[in-house]
């Protein structure tokens, strides 16, 4: 039963017209660019997908999910940009690769179609495979493998924290898919274990980022922080990123509040059941929205403009996929809760610290919890 917004929260028709500028913004190839003329990444293509989906728009996501498909390479990864077609940067970057896995479980909420998973399960199944042979030995994922003379080169072997942490969600969607079309994936399930311990205990041998909002809220988000530990986490750095009726910074140093950003620390208060800040937050980043349902990236509060001067499909997607955990009115408002996904098992752990004792499992399928 679809929840009654908070007075601010867009409406459906509403989420109905930005999705319809997200599709506006599609290239004839099925990619879904940062804004036109601008370069396409295959995490915020797929973030588009997802939500021009859940916006009305279900052929310009079928074709964005064409896109995906014919554009991965045989290693299973992407180029980092590609720009009207040309790859700019050649680069595989774990995080962007693994969001096929997010965006094929929420297409499978949302429609039931298992037809469309096993079309694109061979392609989960490749960019997983790519992602979990780059992890590191603390569990973190290294972040990207440079590309040279068209082949796969130098692994950069950091971790970033924000990056692991939507590596992680999209483990524990590529272990139900993998559920789904019948094929378990022990390895998936043995390197989330290994990245939820780390994202969980080890956060301080991740790359530093902390300046940014994205490494302080993503382990919520990306659900390997749950509970106690999500609210204590939240907590610590509320005061420093959210800027009251303008939405959240995106680097703690710089006055800039941003769409996406925000959007995506809705979507973590809710997934931990802090419903009513999350509904404020939502509220307060609608400054950002233009006439035709189209989002600003950011606002400059000191000289009240809008920077950069641009409409991106990104904070557009992040907002329908905020409103729709908001108000429950499709079943992909689960995808950042994550009740429909498996936990995955701690298991086989060798950093000795006091946080992994004994093995733990929980919930992973095939085992019970």
């Amino acid at each position: 039963m679809t929840r009654s917004p908070a007075d601010g929260v867009p409406t459906w028709a509403d989420v109905e017209q930005t999705a319809a500028t997200i599709a506006a913004m599609q290239e004839p190839s099925g990619a879904v660019p940062w804004t036109p003329g601008e370069h396409t990444d295959v995490w915020n293509h797929l973030e588009s997908a997802m939500a021009l989906l859940v916006g009305g728009q279900a052929d310009a996501s079928d074709r964005a999910f064409v896109w995906a498909r014919h554009t991965q390479r045989a290693d299973g990864s992407w180029p980092m940009k590609i720009v009207a077609g040309e790859v700019e940067d050649h680069s595989g970057e774990t995080n962007m690769s693994a969001y096929v896995a997010v965006a094929t479980w929420h297409r499978w909420l949302v429609t039931r179609d298992e037809s469309l998973v096993r079309e694109m399960w061979p392609t989960v199944r490749r960019a997983l495979d790519f992602v979990v042979s780059l992890q590191l030995p603390f569990g973190g994922i290294a972040w990207s493998q440079e590309w040279r003379d068209g082949q796969p080169s130098r692994v950069n072997e950091e971790a970033l924290l924000a990056g692991s942490s939507s590596i992680h969600h999209a483990l524990r969607a590529g272990v139900a898919l993998a559920a789904l079309v019948g094929e378990q994936q022990v390895e998936w399930e043995l390197a989330g274990g290994r990245l939820a311990h780390a994202l969980r205990e080890h956060r301080d041998l991740f790359l530093d980022k902390s300046e940014f909002s994205m490494d302080w809220y993503y382990p919520v988000l990306g659900g390997a922080v749950r509970g106690d530990a999500a609210h204590a986490l939240l907590a610590e750095r509320w005061d420093t990123f959210v800027v009251p009726g303008l939405g959240i910074r995106c680097v703690s140093t710089n006055p800039w509040v941003t769409g996406a950003e925000t959007a995506e620390l809705v979507l973590a208060l809710e997934a931990v059941g802090d419903r009513d800040r999350a509904s404020r937050l939502l509220a307060d980043v609608q400054h950002l929205r233009a006439a035709d349902g189209s989002y600003w990236t950011g606002y400059v509060w000191p000289d009240e403009v809008f920077w950069p001067h641009e409409h991106t499909t990104y904070t557009a997607a992040a907002v329908v996929l905020a409103v729709d955990a908001l108000t429950d009115t499709t079943p992909g408002a689960d995808i950042m809760r994550g009740t429909t996904l498996p936990e995955l098992a701690e298991i086989g752990l060798e950093c000795g610290c006091a946080g992994s004792g004994a093995d733990r499992v929980a919930g992973v399928a095939g085992h019970p919890a």
